[in-house]
């Protein structure tokens, strides 16, 4: 009886080590895996780096730019030789952002550019948002924004802000050159 106990209990364990150990794709180990790849760019960007003109902001925007604490961007390069490979790529992070872990924010198109948002997290407080940018000329990015008490509604509320918002380009110019 006891060695049987004991059976039940090392395959019921090593069952749970196997699955626990599984790769399940996850957009954390996609940027793992493709910060050192050579049509890749990878760059963390605290939030205190990124100076914007918050003048016109509402107090919601400004709560939700607040609650920011940094970014981690991942870029993709097109190029006549990697269509077909931009376009793999894309599909892969697609099937991992169909995960049910990731609930819609916005999705819109602008001159041919796709863009979708997504959040991990309840309708109150994200833990992630998550930006995902694609054009066929240029190749996609996908920015992870990870912070404190991020609420969804007030981060769609921000991009919107941020669309209209002034950047200085110099602050990003190393992921504006390497889409050139």
């Amino acid at each position: 009886m006891k060695q049987t106990i004991k059976l039940i209990f090392c395959t019921l364990f090593t069952v749970v080590f196997l699955v626990s150990c599984a790769s399940s794709g996850s957009l954390q180990s996609y940027f793992v895996d493709n910060q050192e790849s050579s049509n890749f760019i990878s760059q963390d960007i605290p939030l205190s780096m990124v100076k914007l003109d918050k003048s016109a902001f509402t107090e919601e925007q400004n709560e939700a730019y607040n609650s920011v604490n940094k970014l981690n961007f991942l870029g993709y390069k097109a190029n006549e030789n990697n269509k077909e490979t931009l376009k793999a790529e894309i599909k892969k992070v697609k099937a991992i952002l169909s995960d049910a872990k990731y609930n819609d924010l916005i999705e819109f198109s602008d001159r041919g550019r796709k863009i979708i948002v997504k959040y991990i997290g309840t309708d109150d407080e994200a833990d992630e948002v998550i930006v995902f940018g694609s054009a066929k000329e240029l190749g996609f990015g996908i920015i992870r924004i990870l912070g404190d008490d991020m609420s969804p509604d007030k981060m769609s509320t921000l991009f919107v802000a941020l669309q209209k918002a002034n950047v200085d380009e110099n602050q990003v110019q190393d992921i504006m050159n390497f889409f050139k």
